[in-house]
Protein backbone atom coordinates (compact mmCIF):
# COMPACT_ATOMS: atom_id res chain seq x y z
CA UNK A 1 0.00 0.00 0.00
CA UNK A 2 2.91 2.34 0.47
CA UNK A 3 4.24 1.90 -2.91
CA UNK A 4 1.16 2.62 -4.46
CA UNK A 5 0.88 5.65 -2.40
CA UNK A 6 4.08 7.16 -3.50
CA UNK A 7 3.08 5.90 -7.33
CA UNK A 8 -0.32 8.09 -7.08
CA UNK A 9 1.14 11.20 -8.62
CA UNK A 10 -1.91 12.78 -9.69
CA UNK A 11 -3.72 11.99 -6.32
CA UNK A 12 -6.40 9.35 -8.75
CA UNK A 13 -6.50 6.51 -5.53
CA UNK A 14 -7.67 7.05 -1.65
CA UNK A 15 -6.08 4.52 0.57
CA UNK A 16 -8.36 3.49 3.57
CA UNK A 17 -7.22 0.99 6.22
CA UNK A 18 -9.71 -1.76 6.71
CA UNK A 19 -9.40 -0.77 10.48
CA UNK A 20 -11.12 2.56 9.29
CA UNK A 21 -14.79 2.79 9.38
CA UNK A 22 -15.35 4.08 6.59
CA UNK A 23 -14.03 1.09 4.87
CA UNK A 24 -17.43 -0.65 5.77
CA UNK A 25 -19.25 2.39 4.13
CA UNK A 26 -17.40 2.14 1.18
CA UNK A 27 -17.76 -1.39 0.32
CA UNK A 28 -20.25 -2.64 2.89
CA UNK A 29 -20.60 -5.88 1.21
CA UNK A 30 -16.75 -6.76 1.73
CA UNK A 31 -16.30 -8.55 5.01
CA UNK A 32 -13.46 -8.09 6.93
CA UNK A 33 -12.05 -11.59 5.85
CA UNK A 34 -12.34 -10.56 2.16
CA UNK A 35 -10.70 -7.53 3.36
CA UNK A 36 -7.80 -9.19 5.13
CA UNK A 37 -7.19 -11.80 1.89
CA UNK A 38 -6.40 -9.32 -0.76
CA UNK A 39 -6.39 -4.99 -1.79
CA UNK A 40 -9.25 -4.24 -2.64
CA UNK A 41 -10.80 -1.12 -5.22
CA UNK A 42 -13.71 0.35 -5.63
CA UNK A 43 -14.19 2.42 -8.74
CA UNK A 44 -16.54 4.90 -9.42
CA UNK A 45 -19.49 2.99 -10.86
CA UNK A 46 -19.27 0.72 -7.56
CA UNK A 47 -17.33 -1.88 -9.18
CA UNK A 48 -15.38 -3.77 -6.59
CA UNK A 49 -11.86 -5.29 -8.12
CA UNK A 50 -9.73 -7.65 -6.24
CA UNK A 51 -5.94 -8.62 -5.79
CA UNK A 52 -4.15 -8.94 -8.89
CA UNK A 53 -7.44 -7.48 -10.84
CA UNK A 54 -7.30 -4.17 -8.14
CA UNK A 55 -3.49 -3.57 -8.94
CA UNK A 56 -4.16 -3.68 -13.31
CA UNK A 57 -7.35 -1.22 -12.77
CA UNK A 58 -5.17 1.30 -10.37
CA UNK A 59 -2.19 0.80 -12.55
CA UNK A 60 -3.93 2.01 -15.64
CA UNK A 61 -4.52 5.26 -13.97
CA UNK A 62 -0.77 5.51 -12.70
CA UNK A 63 1.98 6.48 -14.97
CA UNK A 64 4.56 3.73 -13.67
CA UNK A 65 2.30 1.26 -12.98
CA UNK A 66 0.91 1.32 -16.63
CA UNK A 67 3.41 -0.93 -18.35
CA UNK A 68 2.96 -4.07 -15.83
CA UNK A 69 -1.21 -3.20 -16.41
CA UNK A 70 -0.82 -3.22 -20.24
CA UNK A 71 0.87 -6.80 -19.45
CA UNK A 72 -1.61 -7.66 -17.28
CA UNK A 73 -4.42 -7.14 -19.79
CA UNK A 74 -2.74 -9.77 -22.00
CA UNK A 75 -5.06 -13.03 -22.33
CA UNK A 76 -4.39 -15.15 -19.29
CA UNK A 77 -1.58 -13.39 -17.60
CA UNK A 78 -4.06 -12.34 -14.96
CA UNK A 79 -4.86 -15.63 -13.98
CA UNK A 80 -1.25 -16.01 -13.33
CA UNK A 81 -0.97 -12.99 -11.62
CA UNK A 82 -3.97 -13.88 -9.48
CA UNK A 83 -2.04 -17.22 -8.58
CA UNK A 84 0.98 -15.28 -8.14
CA UNK A 85 -0.88 -12.76 -5.36
CA UNK A 86 -2.77 -15.24 -3.69
CA UNK A 87 0.46 -16.82 -2.61
CA UNK A 88 2.36 -13.83 -1.90
CA UNK A 89 -0.53 -12.73 0.19
CA UNK A 90 -1.01 -16.14 1.75
CA UNK A 91 3.01 -15.88 2.65
CA UNK A 92 3.25 -12.31 3.26
CA UNK A 93 3.73 -12.57 7.15
CA UNK A 94 7.16 -14.55 6.25
CA UNK A 95 8.38 -12.61 3.11
CA UNK A 96 7.68 -9.64 5.38
CA UNK A 97 10.44 -11.09 8.24
CA UNK A 98 12.40 -12.18 5.50
CA UNK A 99 12.87 -9.16 3.36
CA UNK A 100 12.35 -6.75 6.07
CA UNK A 101 9.23 -5.11 4.76
CA UNK A 102 7.79 -3.87 7.63
CA UNK A 103 5.41 -1.12 7.35
CA UNK A 104 4.94 -1.92 3.80
CA UNK A 105 1.37 -2.45 3.77
CA UNK A 106 1.12 0.46 5.52
CA UNK A 107 -1.29 3.11 4.20
CA UNK A 108 0.04 6.68 3.92
CA UNK A 109 -0.90 9.87 5.78
CA UNK A 110 -3.00 11.66 3.83
CA UNK A 111 -1.20 13.92 1.80
CA UNK A 112 -1.61 17.67 2.59
CA UNK A 113 -1.06 20.80 0.70
CA UNK A 114 -1.02 25.19 1.78
CA UNK A 115 -2.91 23.94 5.32
CA UNK A 116 -5.60 21.99 3.56
CA UNK A 117 -6.19 18.20 2.78
CA UNK A 118 -6.21 16.86 -0.41
CA UNK A 119 -8.94 14.52 -1.31
CA UNK A 120 -9.42 14.41 -5.19
CA UNK A 121 -9.60 10.04 -5.33
CA UNK A 122 -11.14 8.86 -8.68
CA UNK A 123 -11.06 5.47 -7.39
CA UNK A 124 -10.67 4.22 -3.37
CA UNK A 125 -8.10 1.40 -2.45
CA UNK A 126 -8.94 -0.45 1.07
CA UNK A 127 -5.94 -1.75 2.77
CA UNK A 128 -5.84 -5.30 4.22
CA UNK A 129 -4.24 -3.66 7.53
CA UNK A 130 -1.37 -5.82 7.54
CA UNK A 131 0.89 -3.25 9.13
CA UNK A 132 -1.17 -4.00 12.89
Amino acid sequence: MRLLTWLDWFDVARMVSIEDPEASIIAPSLTREMLHEAVHCVAKDGRIHRGARCIRFIGMRMPLLLPLSLVLWIPGIIYIAEWVYKLISRNRHLLSKLFGCKGACEVMPTRKGHGKTIVKPEETAINDGLDK
